[in-house]
């Protein structure tokens, strides 16, 4: 495989399975989007290869925003899910970050050494 896309979860939330999975949709959702705006092959061929996806965690909200703007830095897609307060958390806090589906070797550059969620 050649693309891929990585969704970011913030570990010190602390989030719910079920609540995790839900933010986790709309990063992957809302970064597919942008990649359709910004770069319709790199979606298409994502699509074609079976729309790869990796979850990997990060420590807080600065480290997630980091890795955003050397995403963004790198002309990758990307998207930032801020939720809306309805169930476990309070509105607009910053739970996950969607990358690409993007070439593989350019999302490794900035999420290679990142761990898988468990």
């Amino acid at each position: 495989m050649e693309y891929k896309q990585v969704i970011a979860v913030r570990a010190d939330l602390k989030m719910t399975r079920g609540k995790t999975c839900a933010q986790v949709a709309h990063a992957a959702l809302g970064s597919a989007e942008k990649a359709m705006e910004y770069n319709k092959d790199w979606y298409r061929a994502w699509k074609s290869e079976g729309q790869k996806k990796v979850v990997v965690k990060v420590s807080g909200e600065r480290e997630l925003y980091i890795l955003y703007e050397m995403a963004k830095g790198a002309r990758l897609p990307c998207f930032i899910v801020n939720d809306a307060g309805l169930t476990e958390l309070p509105p607009d806090t910053t739970t996950v970050l969607g990358i690409g589906p993007a070439p593989e070797r350019d999302v490794d550059k900035i999420t290679g050494d990142l761990k898988l969620l468990g």
